[in-house]
């Protein structure tokens, strides 16, 4: 009876399994972005800007657009009826602008710690925007300004800013667990009984 295995056969596993092994190394990763490509793609925002009945303003949506930067504004009148405007990007702008010199010479609501939900609507616009709107610069001398950063995350309710800022959401830090199949983990009561007796 002749052997099963043969050096040939040994050799043509070995190069299948060689050749196999290069073939999978040569696909290519996906390529990194550099950090200016990420910063051009998410450069531009769309915002929803909704006024509170304090008369202030937070953001209900936020999202990076490939188009110019633009911001809806909501507010209700007396009787409840909601009114959207439109601010393009050049109002946005010179609001931003504004409020920035503001800022600069100490007159802003920004230098200071937040006392309530919402902020004025060109604040607003600066703690969201303001890199897309002013430039990097100014944009990165918000980001490193704590004051800034407090009035954001006060006035910021959008899911965007929640996952990019690493905030959670009330909906995922609930500490109630679920089961397996969806149920709230709840003790379960059960009665044994007997059968025959």
């Amino acid at each position: 009876m002749k052997p099963f295995t043969s050096a040939n056969h040994i050799m043509l596993g070995t190069m299948g399994f060689v050749v196999l092994s290069a073939l999978s190394g040569c696909q290519s990763a996906p390529e990194e972005k550099t950090a200016e490509e990420k910063a051009a793609e998410a450069k531009n925002k769309f915002l929803v800007v909704e006024q509170l009945t304090n008369g202030k303003y937070v953001i209900v949506e936020e999202m990076p657009t490939e188009g110019p930067s633009r911001a809806i504004i909501r507010s209700k009148d007396e009787n409840g009826t909601v009114h959207e405007r439109v601010l393009t990007e050049a109002e946005m702008k010179e609001m931003a602008d504004q409020e920035y010199k503001k800022m600069e010479s100490g007159q802003s609501e920004l230098n200071g710690e937040p006392h309530s939900e919402g902020m004025g609507l060109a604040g607003t616009i600066l703690a969201a925007a303001g890199g897309a709107l002013l430039g990097n610069m100014i944009g990165n001398a918000l980001m490193n300004n704590a004051n800034v950063r407090k009035h954001q995350d006060m006035s910021n309710r959008s899911a965007y800013h929640r996952s990019a800022s690493g905030m959670s959401t009330p909906a995922s830090s609930s500490t109630q667990k679920k089961s397996f199949f969806g149920n709230s983990a709840a003790k379960s009561t059960s009665s044994s009984s007997s059968f025959g007796g």
